[in-house]
């Protein structure tokens, strides 16, 4: 009997074991095709249940579920009293470099970059030999790359790049290093905050990585959808132009654009706890609101709750770690198999090399966007050519820029680089005091209104010449640009009218140059010296003349123009600050808002990407240009603001003030920090321009008509001067982890179909045999 029944149990166990084992060796799924986002759906009044438990047609529960509010608020609780969390470990890993192996790499680097007037098989046998060149595939392929033109087809090149470097793979069941079970529990996390994290950038209408956004939707079996990215559809590059985008021959701040301004569209706004809503006509009724999409805070706070509770689950912090470690020892190899080959590549590529490649600073503020020698100089010069102008007026009296310097006891021959003293030093790391004050020149706050400033007596003259000095020096350097960072602080409603004013008077405009509009954190400021009401008075100061240019851009003609070179948002202050607060539903909204506390850092970015969520459809629905959420995040304080802009944000950027003309200042000290190669600078370089805000049309002259596909093909060398090996080793590595995770997360979600599809089958059998008390009846 018992034998009996057994063997059907060890069958089934056996056909179960079978079907997963097929499972685990199928080939990945195609994962390289682009993929575009979904249709946006209107989720204003989306529950507060998380979205990867309601909408997706698998199975994500943990063991964590029903726990995650009560989890996240302890987790909250604790990082507003651990003071260890105010501050981010960053260290240098001090490494001593390996004088054989630079040797080596110097001798190859002369070998292959010297002008050999041998000819070709002798040329390509010297190759061979400092290449390690084995086997005969490589040795043909080198042959053909001889004959064959740079501008090979990009299906040819790919089926190439295939076989030209070295993988590192792992054989066997369980290649993660962790039991499978754990991988199951830590998979359904990852995947959970993957689905969390698209389901934001893709309503907001910012960028979302499309290989992921493709594996995602194979798991959730949902078709592929194009509407989101319309926009990008066919590129206004060819593959044989010119790098250079053609420069307009008028100014997009002349008179001509002042006069061909779009219609009115005749809506009305209004901000309802903390968020503006747009309607059809004047009454401000719910029947003529129109339909523009964003995430009700009870679903942005069940969310934040989820994120929370995963950052403490053990199975993801093993996994994580595990995966980390290995990533990193494999990128090592990687390097130590195929780096001479990457080099060989970028060598045979004519006239490009890292200085003459396109590269975006994507962080750095306005008021530093020059060095201290040139702004050294501009100060003597305009004490020279502007001595009897009023600059500033105090006490009612104005005062000319030569008496500002006397009451300094100071003249142009006094000033000097360290009299200015504008250097992020190491005085300055971790001190955000010591970090602002460095924007003073000579230590006076009155030098900074005067020259660094856009709302001053002078209306921001002189800041405006020097702005257009640097944006010269880009323009003259051809392969540089910069989004350069201006501030809008929501203490009046004509601070933006202000600046754009400032930036068409002034004409401060370059194509080498996008804005960044950063919003301090300051509200708590403001409040204590009575300027603002409430935080909701803030959030209208910020985003309702947005609104107002776009609805109408005859109100707000300059706004409307200034706003065509705005890319997106930034959120800016002390992040190691303490905040003594827990965002939640029981928070104020921002009409009640009186305190004078300032509310935490994630209370900031949800009604920031909220408002800017609705302004995003609004200007889809124009035809007008869209923003991005890139805020300050991480540098210090406590671990929620990480999870913040990990939900919200399209992605964050960082600088400092610098010595050296800021961009390549940057790469140069990160290749002596980091050691870094040609193929790594080149590859950092092409990264700025793709996670940058300028136009798509621009990004296909910098770095090729396919850019934003996947793969091989999005990569341009001629333009880019990054290996095709790189590209490839970075876009498969990502495939392979994504297939990782999503494979058993399917594996799993077949176990238990099966198991349920045996338990129904088994019920039905059961219910029909007699009951056991009518067999023992006589």
């Amino acid at each position: 009997m018992s034998d009996s029944s057994a063997a059907p149990q060890q069958s089934k166990n056996k056909s179960k074991a079978v079907k997963r084992g097929s499972l685990h060796s199928r080939t990945s799924p195609d994962l390289c095709g682009s993929a575009e986002q979904r249709p946006l759906m209107s989720q204003r009044s989306l529950p507060g249940t998380p979205v990867t438990h309601k909408h997706l047609p698998i199975d994500l529960r943990t063991s964590m579920d029903g726990k995650y509010k009560e989890i996240a608020e302890e987790l909250l609780a604790r990082s507003m009293t651990d003071s260890d969390m105010r501050c981010a470990p960053y260290e240098f890993p001090e490494e001593s470099p390996i004088e054989q192996l630079e040797e080596k790499r110097h001798r190859l680097e002369r070998q292959i970059s010297q002008d050999v007037k041998l000819e070709p098989e002798i040329l390509l046998r010297a190759k061979q030999d400092f290449m390690k060149i084995d086997s005969a595939t490589d040795l043909e392929y080198m042959q053909d790359s001889q004959e064959d033109a740079v501008d090979q087809h990009h299906v040819e090149r790919e089926m190439l790049v295939e076989k030209e470097f070295q993988r590192v793979s792992i054989s066997g069941e369980e290649k993660c290093g962790v039991p499978f079970t754990d991988l199951v529990d830590a998979a359904k996390c990852v995947v959970k905050a993957l689905f969390i994290r698209e389901k934001y950038i893709a309503l907001s209408l910012q960028s979302f990585c499309k290989t992921t956004t493709r594996s995602l939707q194979e798991l959730n079996q949902r078709p592929l959808d194009v509407s989101a990215a319309e926009d990008l559809r066919g590129s206004p590059v060819d593959s044989d132009m010119r790098v250079h985008m053609p420069v307009s021959e008028t100014h997009p701040y002349d008179g001509r654009h002042m006069t061909s301004l779009p219609p009115d569209a005749g809506y009305t706004c209004a901000m309802l706890d903390g968020v503006v809503h747009v309607y059809t006509a004047q009454n401000l009724d719910k029947s003529t609101e129109l339909d523009l999409p964003y995430p009700d805070l009870q679903e942005y706070i069940a969310d934040m709750n989820v994120m929370m509770s995963l950052i403490i689950n053990g199975p993801v912090k093993s996994f994580c770690y595990r995966r980390l470690q290995y990533l990193s020892s494999k990128f090592q190899m990687h390097v130590l198999l195929n780096e001479m080959k990457e080099l060989a590549s970028q060598k045979q590529v004519p006239h490009r090399d890292f200085y003459n490649i396109r590269k975006v600073d994507t962080h750095i503020h306005a008021s530093s966007c020059m060095n201290q020698k040139h702004l050294l100089r501009f100060i003597k010069r305009a004490m020279k050519k502007y001595p009897d102008e009023i600059v500033r007026v105090e006490s009612g009296r104005g005062q000319t820029l030569m008496e500002v310097f006397e009451n300094m006891n100071l003249t142009a021959y006094d000033l000097s680089v360290d009299t200015l003293d504008m250097h992020a030093d190491r005085n300055t790391f971790h001190r955000f005091d010591k970090f602002n004050s460095k924007y003073n020149p000579i230590g006076e706050s009155i030098l900074r209104e005067i020259f660094i400033k856009t709302d001053n007596h002078i209306h921001g003259k002189y800041f405006g010449h020097i702005v257009k000095e640097v944006m010269s020096d880009l323009e003259e350097s051809k392969y540089q640009n910069a989004e350069l960072r201006l501030s809008i602080y929501g203490r009046s409603v004509d601070e933006w009218d202000n600046l754009a004013q400032w930036a068409v008077t002034h004409s401060v405009y370059s194509d080498n140059v996008r804005w960044l509009i950063q919003i301090p954190r300051l509200f708590d400021v403001y409040r204590t010296k009575k300027q603002l009401m409430n935080f909701q008075q803030m959030l209208e100061n910020i985003f309702l003349p947005l609104f107002e240019a776009t609805v109408n851009p005859s109100s707000h003609p300059h706004l409307h123009l200034f706003l065509t070179h705005v890319v997106g948002f930034d959120s800016v202050d002390d992040e190691s600050k303490p905040e003594h607060h827990i965002f939640n539903l029981d928070s104020p909204t921002p009409a009640r808002w009186c305190d004078d506390n300032n509310p935490p850092y994630s209370y900031y970015l949800y009604y920031m990407y909220a408002n800017m969520t609705v302004l995003n459809h609004l200007r889809r629905r124009r035809g007008f240009n869209t923003f991005v959420l890139r805020p300050h995040c991480g540098e210090a304080g406590p671990i929620h603001h990480l999870v913040s802009g990990f939900i919200l944000s399209e992605n964050i950027s960082h600088g400092l003030l610098l010595r050296k003309e800021p961009l390549m200042e940057e790469y140069s000290i990160a290749a002596q920090v980091w050691k870094l190669s040609s193929c790594d600078m080149c590859e950092l370089a092409r990264n700025s321009v793709l996670m940058s805000g300028f136009s798509h049309r621009a990004k296909g002259y910098w770095l090729g008509p396919d850019y934003n596909k996947e793969g091989t093909i999005s990569n341009d060398i001629r333009r880019t001067n990054v290996p095709d090996i790189r590209v490839a080793y970075r876009h498969e590595t990502l495939c392979e982890e994504l297939h990782l995770i999503t494979q058993a997360v399917r594996t799993q979600e077949l176990d238990r179909i099966e198991e349920e599809e045996d338990m129904l089958s088994f019920t039905p059998s059961q219910s029909t045999a007699p009951p056991i008390s009518t067999l023992e009846k006589p």
